[in-house]
């Protein structure tokens, strides 16, 4: 369905390559990893429609996003939890249509236009070794709580910030109705979760839904089935002025936007992140696998 989806996308990109002529697009990137190979991938994608690219990558996010708002970048990927969050102090629980129809809204009236997001979602996570899952059956954040509250012993690792956020270990644990001791729990830097989930050292680490290191070490998700973490749908955002300018750029973006998912992005990233291939690399022969270049 993906690669038909591409291959209409890809005949109907055809006849923009000439409409797009010489024009002019800055694309900004934050400084980590995936949005390093977005920033690559948009930018090889738009030149080969025919754009000329000014990129500025490895920015960060408040700065990126300041940038924006003052015109000096066109188009970024930013996710729907950032930007509901940290530019639009929205703290309620929304869902994930919810978390998009709002900061589609509010982002509006800053004349940035969210386009349509994609199926990746680089949220918190809780994951375990999935040797482990199908020895224990927990693949869920509700059977990770009963197999607690039956009294398995489980140790868990998580980050400092996550530990102490007001919407982060505490509010999570009352939401599935768990309570895991402070000795159960070791703080450490993020970078370090993932080692120390793969090694054997935890038994439960906190990651985010799109890192490379979740299918490279084997590692599987549990099921959010309550939908405690706020969605971090990644989506390209453009400022409503360059759309005016540049009508077609909506459909072409949109198009690049259905090709990404979560296991999609983590295969990406591994790619970079473990396997030590250049970022272009990687964005080039996703566009090529994808019939977009």
């Amino acid at each position: 369905m993906k690669r038909l989806m591409t291959t209409l996308s890809g005949l109907a990109l055809a006849g923009a390559m000439t409409t797009a002529g010489a024009a002019e697009i800055t694309v900004g990137g934050k400084n980590f990893t995936e949005q390093q190979i977005l920033s690559s991938m948009t930018t090889q994608y738009l030149e080969g429609l025919g754009y000329e690219v000014d990129t500025r990558a490895g920015m960060g996010s408040a700065v990126l996003r300041q940038a924006q708002e003052n015109g000096q970048i066109d188009l970024y990927w930013e996710y729907t939890g950032t930007s509901l969050i940290n530019y639009n102090d929205v703290t309620e629980s929304l869902s994930s249509e919810e978390s998009y129809q709002r900061v589609k809204e509010l982002d509006a009236e800053k004349g940035l236009v969210w386009l349509e997001p994609s199926e990746a979602n680089n949220t918190y996570a809780l994951a375990m070794r999935a040797e482990s899952v199908e020895e224990t059956g927990i693949d869920s954040l509700s059977k990770l709580a009963e197999a607690i509250n039956d009294g398995e012993s489980l140790t868990f690792a998580l980050n400092a910030e996550f530990y102490a956020r007001e919407d982060g270990w505490r509010p999570l644990q009352q939401a599935y109705d768990f309570r895991v001791s402070r000795g159960d729990v070791k703080r450490m830097d993020s970078g370090l979760v993932y080692p120390a989930l793969r090694d054997g050292e935890v038994e439960v680490g906190l990651v985010f839904a799109t890192d490379g290191r979740i299918p490279a070490f084997d590692f599987r998700v549990l099921e959010d089935d309550q939908g405690f973490f706020p969605a971090y749908a990644l989506t390209p955002v453009v400022r409503q002025e360059t759309l005016d300018e540049l009508p077609e750029l909506e459909s072409q973006m949109n198009a690049l936007s259905s090709l990404l998912d979560d296991a999609t992005m983590a295969e990406l990233n591994a790619r970079v992140d473990v396997e030590r291939e250049t970022i272009e690399d990687v964005a080039h022969s996703f566009l090529e696998e994808n019939e977009l270049l």
